[in-house]
């Protein structure tokens, strides 16, 4: 048995990127993105929604998102390997593999009742939950990950730099949990950019997007099965760099680097809405509820490497767009 875990569990460390530990320990940098966060955090709450909207943008955005209920979706199996278990304005997924499983994000209270029965629901033994994989340090993400591991017996898995945001975190309030203070786990598993986590069939490379948090992550690799198909997918999606010169600059980096991964069939998406106007094509629930009714022989409707190019080459249009006009302001 220590030899299997020893096999599948190994981290192959790779060659770090440069400049984003410089990056992420730049104080006014820090400070620059988490004031735009929670400016963006506000406007969500604040945003107007109607009935016709799909939920995923009603539970993610406007003052129905801040409402408990709404959150408590059942769980589903998107993929043979790969199930949705998670609230409805944050998505968490389990996926599987013969030797034990990840989990990629945990939500935060009070939802992670919720989670432990998804996970039972779907069949699998919160035991086989080997990683628990945190995006980014924003509560959402991570605050079920103390909890969790206690159920699991995960290794629980963060950038460095997000793991200081995780740490100085705990105890504060936690904005959806009636203030109650948040619980945060200690300190475990630390990765960095090339890392690679290698468990059953699944040989997932690392990569750090510094911007919206110091130690954001997306992960590339993931081989999802649908009957005797394969397809290749990517969990989180990167993002822009923080505000002003510096972080316009990383985030160029950031989307060269995401466009630099190629034959991406699948967006394992963070939230099941994407700002600023969801996601082409269905977010996380319109195409859950596609794939309910698909008959056999039709597409599967999360495969979908077109939306996913045109996203990608989005970002980096934006992203050389927004370091243009900051290097016109340093100029001036």
């Amino acid at each position: 048995m220590k030899k299997i875990l020893m096999l599948t569990a190994s981290f192959v460390m790779a060659a770090g990127f440069v400049g984003s530990a410089a990056y992420a320990q730049n104080a006014e940098a820090e400070a620059a993105a988490a004031k735009v966060s929670a400016a963006a955090a506000l406007a969500r709450a604040n945003a107007t929604t109607s009935d016709s909207d799909p939920l995923e943008k009603i539970c993610r955005i406007g003052p129905h998102s801040r409402e408990v209920d709404i959150q408590k979706i059942a769980p589903f199996k998107v993929f043979d390997n790969l199930y949705h278990v998670g609230p409805c304005y944050v998505t968490s997924w389990i996926l599987t593999t013969p030797q034990g499983n990840i989990m990629f994000d945990t939500s935060q209270e009070p939802f992670i009742g919720l989670i432990e029965e998804n996970i039972k629901k779907v069949g699998i033994d919160p035991k086989s939950i080997k990683y628990i994989i945190i995006n980014h340090g924003h509560t959402d993400h991570f605050g079920g990950a103390k909890r969790l591991q206690a159920l699991t017996g995960a290794r629980v898995v963060a950038a460095a730099e997000d793991w200081k945001m995780i740490e100085e975190t705990a105890g504060k309030p936690n904005n959806r949990d009636s203030g109650k203070p948040t619980d945060a786990p200690k300190r475990d598993m630390v990765v960095k950019e090339g890392d690679h986590l290698d468990l059953g069939d699944q040989h997932l490379i690392i990569h750090t997007a510094p911007g919206h948090t110091p130690g954001d992550l997306f992960i590339e690799g993931l081989v999802l099965h649908d009957g005797a198909q394969t397809y290749k997918g990517i969990w989180g999606g990167g993002g822009l760099g923080a505000p002003g010169l510096a972080g316009a600059e990383q985030g160029v980096k950031n989307a060269e680097k995401l466009n630099a991964i190629k034959g991406v069939q699948v967006y394992v998406m963070t939230h099941s809405w994407q700002d600023p106007n969801g996601y082409p094509g269905g977010g996380v629930l319109a195409r859950s509820v596609k794939l309910a009714s698909r008959k056999a022989g039709e597409p599967h409707p999360f495969v979908d490497p077109a939306t996913w190019d045109a996203r990608a080459k989005r970002q980096l249009e934006q992203a050389k767009k927004v370091l243009a006009d900051e290097q016109a302001k340093a100029k001036k």
